[in-house]
């Protein structure tokens, strides 16, 4: 379990708890409930009529995954092939579906369930890309759900004040209530902003570093997948995989240093 958004979220409440203590204020002043109601409700609202109602499924069913984090390593995946390749080695490639209840990853658990009953390469190339295509496409379809409550959090949040200033607008004739009823009025815009930043689009960009990690995973699974099906020794197995893996740090590494050769000035002779 990786508790990165658990973490980051209570620090971030905290700190807005911090200053509103320090700045003498109440917190009950801030949770009433017809500016939250209009916020929260109004925003999942117009989040769903964005999309389809399988795009808020997919979104809900990823929720707890946002807060889980990862399901695994690539250098425990890494291991785990390579002790296939291993197995097939040595007993056949048959030998690999005694394997499958041990497995728990279900897109490895598929793979070994196809090449024990011999599907060929090509088929079983199409079949593992069909699925990394398919998860990718929910895997988008989640975090892009909560990236657009994000973006529209904080325009409900000032459609609920322009409500709550009309109604201060009527009551004039009160002038000992204005001050109370327009700090309320504004409440609406404060919870549009504080969800938009501290809850929507901190589980949208979580969802989407998951979804990245995890089609990774997937394309790491099947390039070794199916070398173990071709029949590649599992020493070679174990370091393609590793250099894929190497590759994508090594690759990244370069582009940041490039960035900072780019922004360094060049030095004077």
């Amino acid at each position: 379990m990786d508790p990165s958004l658990i973490i980051g979220l209570i620090i971030a409440f905290g700190a807005l708890l911090a200053m509103i203590t320090m700045e003498g204020a109440s917190i009950t002043a801030l949770l009433l409930p017809a500016p939250m109601i209009l916020v929260f409700g109004g925003t999942i609202a117009i989040g769903i009529a964005t999309g389809t109602i399988r795009d808020f499924t997919y979104a809900i069913k990823a929720l707890p995954r946002a807060f889980r984090g990862d399901r695994g390593s690539a250098s425990k995946m890494i291991d785990a092939i390579t002790g296939y390749a291993e197995k097939a080695r040595s007993e056949g490639l048959l030998a690999l579906e005694q394997s499958l209840p041990d497995e728990k990853d279900p897109f490895l658990r598929q793979s070994l369930q196809s090449i024990a009953d011999g599907v060929d390469a090509e088929e079983l190339r199409t079949l593992m890309e069909d699925e990394v295509t398919s998860v990718a496409s929910r895997n988008r379809a989640s975090s892009k759900f909560y990236m657009t409550l994000g973006g529209y959090a904080p325009t409900v949040g000032i459609v609920g004040t322009v409500v709550s200033l009309t109604h201060v607008l009527e009551n004039l004739d009160q002038p000992d209530e204005l001050g109370h009823m327009i700090a309320a009025a504004f409440v609406a815009t404060l919870w549009g902003l504080l969800s938009a930043n501290f809850i929507w689009l901190p589980i949208g960009g979580r969802l989407q570093r998951l979804g990245e990690l995890e089609v990774e995973r997937m394309t790491l699974v099947m390039e070794g997948m199916l070398a173990v099906q071709a029949g590649s020794p599992p020493q070679f197995v174990g370091e393609r995989l590793r250099a894929l893996v190497s590759d994508r740090s090594q690759t990244k590494s370069n582009r940041r240093g490039a960035d900072r050769g780019a922004a360094d000035p060049a030095p004077t002779p």
